[in-house]
């Protein structure tokens, strides 16, 4: 038995336009193509999809999992390593909620005392939870540069993993500090982190002055980052953003 394209897209959520993608990366190759032009799948081709959604949803990048399957492990045991995946994807996320509800308990406490949170979130890492292939999502509007960070993150241990988290959490503070100060966006401080910021992007890759602007508008139009930003201090998501813009005309063009 086989499917048309549009019964597996229907079956799985994935578009068909998405499914055509994987076929002409050779990640999913139709079962065959029917004198009409249409793909079709049978059920070899199913299983290989599940593997494949299921490695994405784990934040496996096209061209690594593409390298997983074409090692051609049976099938039971590719998935037993799979469940094993996504048993610790659920630690993950345990992980992450108590992140989040911790930074909702100090919001709320912080409004019940009738004081502005600014730099005072600081849990042991605000990151907790948090994997940096997530982050070449997040960087879905800079696609030369989420590439870069999803082949360094492929490489990265445990500890690597660790330890720019915890560098991420700390730039963000030091920003919120600077901003609690009242230091305005165009202060030296300021610019002097956002400094040390651009040069930890151009050491993946060379950025330009229009596209640190346009990294620095995704810190409030993009959800997660905002959202990030904000845990931290309410308007800190807009004030990097500003300070990115005041570095970008000042330093850079």
């Amino acid at each position: 038995m086989d499917w048309p394209i549009a019964e597996v897209a229907r079956m799985s959520g994935v578009t068909a336009r998405t499914l055509r993608h994987y076929d002409e990366i050779g990640l999913l190759p139709p079962a065959r193509i029917g004198t009409n032009g249409h793909r079709y799948y049978e059920e070899r081709q199913l299983l290989r999809l599940q593997q494949i959604l299921v490695l994405r949803a784990l934040g496996v990048g096209l061209p690594e999992i593409g390298r997983i399957l074409a090692e051609r492990i049976d099938e039971v045991e590719a998935l037993r390593g799979h469940h094993r995946r996504l048993l610790t994807e659920r630690d993950r996320l345990d992980a992450l909620a108590g992140t989040v509800s911790r930074t909702i308990t100090e919001l709320e406490q912080s409004r019940k005392d009738g004081r502005t949170m600014t730099a005072i979130n600081r849990p042991q890492n605000l990151f907790e939870g948090v994997r940096p292939s997530q982050y070449e999502e997040s960087l879905r509007d800079f696609p030369e540069h989420a590439e870069e960070v999803g082949r360094r993150a492929a490489a990265m241990t445990p500890e690597d993993v660790e330890a720019g988290q915890r560098e991420r959490t700390a730039q963000m503070i030091r920003l919120a500090e600077l901003m609690a100060a009242g230091h305005p966006a165009d202060a030296e401080p300021v610019r002097a982190e956002i400094d040390a910021q651009y040069r930890a992007l151009t050491h993946l890759r060379a950025v330009s002055a229009e596209e640190y602007r346009a990294i620095g508008r995704s810190c409030v139009d993009n959800d997660a980052w905002r959202a990030a930003y904000e845990a931290i201090a309410p308007g800190l998501a807009a004030y990097q953003r500003d300070a990115i813009e005041v570095y970008a005309t000042t330093r850079l063009s």
